[in-house]
């Protein structure tokens, strides 16, 4: 299965690491709490450090300024038992390694992509914060959909920007971002950077709606007053469309 993904992002031989992460450094380095270390106990098989794309492996300038430092990306492969937990190990994982990492998970004969935007901390400079998490829908790369079967071909390396390692990482950043867009019409559709930014900015909007929605719902449970009922009944319809107008327009 994920022989079939790397064959399709087409990445150099001289890129290639191939070389075994070992969990003691998420233990040491990623400040996880007692959930996160059940997690990387319980639900990880293993971790490989696939690819270094570096400037001397694949001619891409590394990018930098006050804020973000891209000198390197580099591709992890994570095979889960289980991947109930995998939205909480993307997150400790990205946040353990202080650089541009694609994060490939694998369970279940499927894959997902994670990626992270990562800025450095303005408070101590040897430190990073990331802002965002963004992670794909498990796909089977033996047998996807027209949607992710354009997906992972839009996401060869020749068909991302070489100006600098910033740009090769939005790249790759925005394809994500439309197939998770065009989730709920079974359809992937690369835009301009303007479109992606309002996709993104469509995105983030339904996630705050969901889960507010998902609130409301828990408090519509509990709730035994008639009028209160009505009131949240009301707030989660308003919720719902807003929902179903925002994905219409991604």
């Amino acid at each position: 299965m994920i022989q079939a993904l790397l064959e399709k992002l087409n990445i150099p031989d001289n890129c290639k690491l191939a070389k075994p992460i070992f969990k003691k450094l998420f233990l040491e380095n990623g400040n996880l709490d007692i959930t996160d270390k059940k997690a990387l106990k319980d639900d990880i098989d293993k971790i490989r450090w696939l690819y270094t794309l570096k400037q001397n492996t694949i001619n891409i300038a590394p990018y930098q300024d006050n804020e973000r430092e891209y000198l390197e990306i580099a591709i992890l492969q994570i095979d889960l038992s289980n991947n109930s937990r995998m939205k909480r190990i993307a997150s400790f994982i990205q946040k353990s390694i202080p650089y541009p990492l694609v994060v490939i998970f694998t369970c279940d004969g499927k894959f997902c992509l994670s990626l992270a935007d990562k800025r450095i901390n303005q408070a101590d400079k040897s430190k990073w914060v990331v802002e965002e998490n963004w992670i794909t829908r498990w796909i089977d790369a033996d047998n996807p959909t027209e949607a992710e079967a354009a997906f992972m071909a839009a996401c060869a390396i020749n068909h991302l920007s070489f100006t600098n390692f910033y740009a090769f990482y939005e790249d790759i950043k925005s394809r994500v971002i439309a197939l998770n867009a065009g989730a709920h019409k079974s359809s992937f559709e690369l835009g301009s950077k303007e479109r992606t930014a309002n996709r993104l900015k469509d995105l983030r909007k339904i996630d705050e709606l969901e889960r507010e929605t998902t609130d409301l719902r828990s408090r519509l449970k509990k709730e035994s007053q008639f009028n209160h009922k009505l009131e949240l009944n009301m707030e989660i319809k308003k919720r719902t469309d807003s929902i179903a107008r925002l994905l219409e327009q991604l």
